[in-house]
């Protein structure tokens, strides 16, 4: 646990049992493959995001328990579909679900995971929060079909990366503190900017998630390197580095994109660095910090603000 995971940690404790409660099923691969990719691990921000935000508005129910769940449990169903969709093998540096039982297995039990979602959803009975939720899980599978139609396109542009992140990942960082504010009801104005603060964040980790495919270790990052290029993602790294690059290195990157070739890994994240792509990554995510940090200007000062102000600056000062 990071540090500000300690701000909420009886909160995170229940939210951990509650999971492990909302994962039972009559049938045992259900629970099997369930229990494996929560027990992964992670950093779970985007529940705890939910915790923190319910709390800095002054709530002391415990609807925001069953809301983090629920958020986690969208997030792992799409974490499911997309190693089965990206033919991944490795996650948190452990063999994916697919790797380990099969796809047809992991898509099922991501559909599981949707619907257990939905059903605790139903059971808190809001429909400000079911609308937020409903309209969430669409947008990300738009996201993620729009990913899948960019993949091995080396024409595709900065503005059209930067939606796909938007709908793929950030949408359900902008849900998670979003729902907070609503359980907490709170003024219209409060929610806007915890729904902006969540997004700006997302889109924060998913740049720096796009640069360490080309800067990391696959220890420290617990996936593959390279799986972006193998795989044929026109991330903003490569879509820069073409920008800047000389002809020979932008058709090196054009091609190794086209094929989804991992191959000349080492000559791509030389001209990644040499064009200054990475840094040019990392200051677009250093700048969604700064317009996550904005966003909460109107929230009350409280030991809760400061962890949402650490976990948007955590999102450019990690190495995986």
């Amino acid at each position: 646990m990071l540090p500000f995971h300690d701000v909420v940690a009886d909160d995170f404790s229940d939210v951990n049992d509650l999971i492990i409660r909302q994962l039972y099923s009559d049938v045992g691969l259900v629970e099997n493959i369930g229990h494996y990719l929560i027990e992964a691990g992670g950093k779970r921000l985007r529940p705890l995001m939910v915790l923190l935000c319910a709390r800095a508005l002054h709530y002391d129910g415990k609807h925001h328990l069953d809301l983090a769940v629920i958020i986690e449990f969208i997030h792992s169903a799409t974490l499911l579909h997309d190693d089965v969709v990206d033919t991944s093998t490795l996650r948190r540096g452990r063999p994916t679900a697919n790797a380990e039982w099969g796809n047809a297995p992991s898509v099922l039990v991501g559909d599981f995971l949707y619907s257990r979602a939905f059903q605790m959803m139903v059971a808190i009975g809001n429909m400000d929060i079911m609308s937020i939720l409903s309209k969430t899980t669409n947008i990300i599978a738009e996201g993620e079909v729009q990913q899948l139609v960019n993949a091995k396109d080396p024409n595709l542009t900065e503005a059209g990366y930067l939606q796909v992140i938007e709908k793929k990942t950030a949408v359900l960082f902008a849900a998670a503190c979003e729902v907070g504010a609503v359980v907490a009801e709170t003024d219209a104005a409060s929610r806007l900017a915890l729904s902006q603060y969540g997004m700006q964040v997302g889109i924060a980790f998913q740049l720096v998630d796009d640069a360490l495919d080309y800067k990391g270790d696959a220890e420290a990052l617990g996936k593959n390197v390279g799986d972006d290029l193998a795989e044929g993602k026109p991330t903003l790294p490569l879509i820069r580095a073409m920008e800047k690059a000389s002809d020979t290195d932008r058709e090196l990157i054009r091609n190794a994109i086209s094929n989804g070739d991992a191959s000349q890994l080492e000559q791509v994240v030389a001209i990644v660095e040499a064009t200054g792509a990475m840094e040019y990554t990392l200051v677009a995510a250093q700048a969604a910090v700064a317009r996550a940090l904005e966003a909460l200007n109107t929230l009350p000062d409280s030991r809760y603000r400061t962890a949402l102000v650490e976990i948007a600056e955590f999102a450019t000062g990690r190495d995986h």
